[in-house]
């Protein structure tokens, strides 16, 4: 009976003190901070009495920082002015005297990426052909190439997985460099004059490199032995046929003077 008694004091006590503490949290009013400084986004105070379940509001980040925009590669077609006439109407005499309305519409400021390619291709052409009516030399040619694997190049910056678009622009690098190392055998000079105007840095293959292990040396060592060797049996087969064919104009000479 004693230990009935005593728990049932114990409950009524702790009972009590729960009261106590909750109607001391309802009585302690929350009081938020006041604005100044870093505490300006910072929520409300929050009672520490036990007892007290004030949740803070949430806090707003209002000051972030400003995306910035990605700015994508420089084109190699920046360089030409909007005013610019296309190249169909650039020698017509009646497109410079229009309205600007109508020149507006003729300029390359509402052309498309063709029509660009086509001017710039023309502008490379004109630094250095021979002459007006230059269009086949080897000049113009490495002045197209040129033209064309930069437009593959910034395509390429873009579209990195674009195969077809690389392979064509690996063998327009092929194509010009056979070009240019030609040009540079032929006339040194104008090839000079042709990567000076056209931007082009020319760098020389390199040089034939191979590691000399021991197993490539004993492989050499005998195709030199199977070359000397064949060419030894071709000097005796030569050799032989020469034999064989003064044996027979001796065989023909006594013959002849008989009859």
């Amino acid at each position: 009976m004693f230990p009935s008694v005593g728990l049932r004091a114990v409950l009524r006590s702790s009972a009590g003190v729960f009261r106590d503490s909750s109607a001391l949290g309802a009585a302690v009013s929350v009081r938020p901070r006041a604005c100044s400084g870093p505490a300006l986004f910072s929520g409300p105070a929050v009672s520490k009495v036990s007892g007290s379940f004030a949740v803070p509001p949430p806090v707003r980040h209002y000051a972030r920082v400003a995306k910035k925009k990605k700015t994508g590669p420089e084109s190699h077609l920046d360089d030409l002015s909007p005013t610019m006439l296309k190249m169909d109407y650039a020698a017509v005499p009646l497109a410079q005297s229009t309205d600007d309305l109508v020149k507006r519409l003729l300029s390359l400021e509402l052309a498309n990426h063709r029509e660009k390619l086509e001017l710039k291709k023309e502008q490379l052409i004109a630094k250095v052909q021979r002459d007006e009516n230059d269009r086949n030399s080897v000049e113009v040619q490495v002045a197209i190439l040129t033209a064309r694997i930069r437009n593959y190049q910034e395509h390429l910056q873009k579209h990195h997985k674009d195969k077809a678009n690389k392979r064509r622009m690996l063998m327009a690098i092929d194509r010009r460099k056979k070009l240019l190392k030609n040009l540079r055998l032929v006339r040194f000079d104008t090839f000079e004059k042709v990567c000076e105007q056209l931007g082009i840095t020319y760098t020389f293959p390199p040089e034939y490199y191979r590691r000399a292990t021991r197993r490539w040396l004993a492989k050499k060592e005998l195709c030199i032995k199977v070359f000397k060797a064949v060419q030894k049996q071709r000097a005796e087969q030569k050799m032989q046929q020469r034999l064989g064919t003064t044996e027979a104009e001796e065989a023909k000479a006594p013959q002849a003077q008989t009859t």
